[in-house]
C-alpha cells in the first residue's frame, strides 16, 4: 500500500502533467465537484487523498477519451 507521501507526490506529478499538457482541463479543476471537498474543513487523510488521486486520474482519462472522439469526428 502506498504511503501518504507517495500519494501526494503522485497527485503533484499528475496535476503538473494536466497543467502542462491539458491547460483547458487544468483551468476547470477548481470548478469540478469531483475535486472539491464537501465540507468546509475536510479531514484529509490517506484514504481521502487516494480517492482524490483516483478522481484526478479518471477525470484525465475521460477528458483524453472525449478529445479522441472529437478528433475522429473532425
Amino acid at each position: 500500500m502506498k504511503s501518504l507521501q507517495n500519494i501526494l507526490t503522485e497527485i503533484s506529478a499528475l496535476t503538473l502533467n494536466i497543467e502542462t499538457n491539458y491547460p483547458e482541463l487544468y483551468r476547470s479543476l477548481d470548478e469540478n465537484p469531483m475535486t472539491l471537498p464537501v465540507s468546509q474543513h475536510p479531514h484529509l487523510d490517506k484514504v481521502v487523498m487516494e480517492e482524490y488521486l483516483t478522481g484526478l486520474k479518471e477525470l484525465l482519462e475521460h477528458y483524453v477519451e472525449e478529445e479522441k472522439i472529437k478528433n475522429k469526428l473532425k
